[in-house]
This record gives structure tokens, C-alpha cells and sequence, in this order.
């Protein structure tokens, strides 16, 4: 199925949004919350590692793609440093944790390779396309599922960041399959391609767990509102997935091993007819267009 692939130029109003956007639900608030600390340097750093391979793609459907691709990806990293800055206006400064974010995207993961190893660019390159496919895989499982999420509606989350995760959600479905196609179509042929494909999630995986642990932590621990008096705990995270408000981690885990199928693909994942629907209905995206 031919779909067109194309940045929406959204914008939010978050001044009546609360810091517990999920009523009486602080832990379920604060794992989604992660994505904002995770997505704006994220997402600049896809957007610098396609345009540095964009100059190999020779095939004109996946360049228009993988352009739509870079647009989207830019609009998202804008939308979630706007929450950034509403969650300091709420007292909830997020900078003593992003700069860690920031430094494993642009010293880490680079234009270069870190302490100077001796890898040659093109198989640098690679490797980085390679992580951007793998986070694209979950997203597209995250996007899949907030798209569905009936739980946070009933719960009342608040309307405006139901949309942008929403927004957000629809437009990594439409587009789950670009980074994986330019990484197929730039990382060589074979066994070496394939094998940089698991390095790639080997990679990606347990950093991405160990950032979102780590960062509920930090949130729900600076949290004016709770002063300290709460702290994550799996028991109220799996609390929160019965009642519909988190994606469960084995439903995130289960993603990895459909990645590594040799024949998976990402048009596989998710429901591209419920994405474009959403984006049909969507307030910010109705009224970017």
C-alpha cells in the first residue's frame, strides 16, 4: 500500500494541562512522561543520521520517504521540548537528566566514533542506521498501542496530551518502515547485513529499558507534588497496565524477537488504517492542515 509520508507543522496549547495529566495516576504519568526527556534529542539525531546517508539512496520512492521521514521526526523533537519546558514551568526541571540523553546521542552516537576507534565511516554509518531502525521498531509498537488505548480515555487523561501522544503515535506507524527500508538499502548485503541488524537491537534494547527505568525514577523523585513521597515500583507500573494506562514490557519485549525474524519487516507492524484514520480526526493535525 502506497502511502504518502508528510511532516504536519502541529502546534499545542499546554496551559491548562496539570503536571498528573492521568488523574490520581502519578506512576502512569511519569513512564509516558519519558518519552519527553527521550524524544527531542532522539529525534534530532535521526533526523542528522538519515540526512548523512541520504546522499546513498539511490532510489527515488525511498528518498521522497525517508525526506517525509526527517520532516515528521523534526516536528516531533519540537513537540516534546514544548512539554519540556511546560513541565518546568510546573517546578519539574528535567535539564540534570536530558544532558545525559544528550550526551549519549551527540558524543556516543555521533558523527564519529567515540574515543576515536577505528571504524571507517561507512560502516559507522551503518551501525547508527541500524540503532535508528531498531528504536523505530518500538516506537511503532508505542504508537500502535496509544492509538488503541481506550484505558487512558476513561481514566480522563487530559485532552490535549492525548493528542499529541496520539498525533505522535500515528505518524511512527505511518512511517515505521522507512528507517528499516534505508538501513536494508545502505548497510550492505547479506550476513553482514543481517548481523548488524541484531547488533543494532542488542544494542538498543536494553539502553532504551535501562533510559526509561531510569528516567520514571528521576521524575517521579523530583516531582513538586509528591515531594518524595512516592517512588517507582514495578507493582504499580503493572498496576497501571491492568487498568489500561501502559503498554505492558512484555508486549514491548515480544517486539524483538519479530525483528529478528530474517523476513520481517515493519509493514507488519501495527495498523497503518487506524493510524491515518486518528490523523483524519486529530485536532492539532486538522488544524495544521
Amino acid at each position: 500500500m502506497s502511502h504518502e509520508i508528510a511532516p504536519r507543522r502541529v502546534s499545542f496549547d499546554w496551559s491548562r494541562t496539570p503536571l498528573h495529566w492521568i488523574p490520581g495516576e502519578p506512576t502512569a504519568t511519569h513512564v509516558i512522561n519519558v518519552l519527553h526527556l527521550l524524544l527531542p534529542a532522539g529525534e534530532r539525531w535521526f533526523v542528522k543520521v538519515l540526512k548523512e546517508g541520504l546522499p546513498l539512496v539511490s532510489d527515488p520512492e525511498l528518498r521522497a520517504d525517508v525526506k517525509g521521514f526527517m520532516g515528521q521526526e523534526a516536528t516531533h523533537s519540537v513537540q516534546h521540548t514544548h512539554v519540556l519546558d511546560h513541565l518546568a514551568a510546573q517546578r519539574l526541571a528535567t535539564a540534570d537528566f536530558t544532558k545525559y540523553v544528550d550526551f549519549l546521542f551527540e558524543r556516543l552516537l555521533g558523527e564519529r566514533p567515540p574515543l576515536n576507534a577505528p571504524i571507517p565511516a561507512r560502516e559507522w554509518l551503518r551501525f547508527r542506521l541500524s540503532v535508528v531502525a531498531a528504536i523505530e521498531q518500538f516506537t511503532a509498537v508505542l504508537g500502535d498501542w496509544v492509538l488503541a488505548a481506550g484505558g487512558l480515555d476513561r481514566a480522563g487523561a487530559d485532552e490535549i496530551m492525548l493528542d499529541l501522544l496520539r498525533w505522535h503515535g500515528a505518524e511512527e506507524v505511518e512511517h515505521r518502515a522507512v528507517a528499516f527500508d534505508m538501513y536494508q538499502h545502505c548497510g550492505g548485503t547479506g550476513t553482514s547485513r543481517y548481523a548488524r541488524r541484531i547488533a543494532g537491537m542488542a544494542v538498543t534494547a536494553p539502553v532504551m529499558l535501562h533510559l526509561w527505568l531510569w528516567g520514571t525514577a528521576y521524575l517521579i523523585r523530583h516531582d513538586p507534588q509528591l515531594a518524595g513521597r512516592l517512588r517507582y515500583s514495578l507493582k504499580e507500573h503493572e498496576r497501571a497496565v491492568r487498568k489500561g494506562l501502559l503498554p505492558a514490557w512484555r508486549e514491548l519485549g515480544a517486539a524483538i524477537p519479530r525483528y529478528l525474524r530474517r523476513s520481517y519487516h515493519p509493514s507488519q507492524e501495527g495498523s497503518l488504517s487506524r493510524a491515518v484514520e486518528y490523523l483524519k480526526r486529530s485536532p492539532a493535525a486538522r488544524a495544521a492542515a
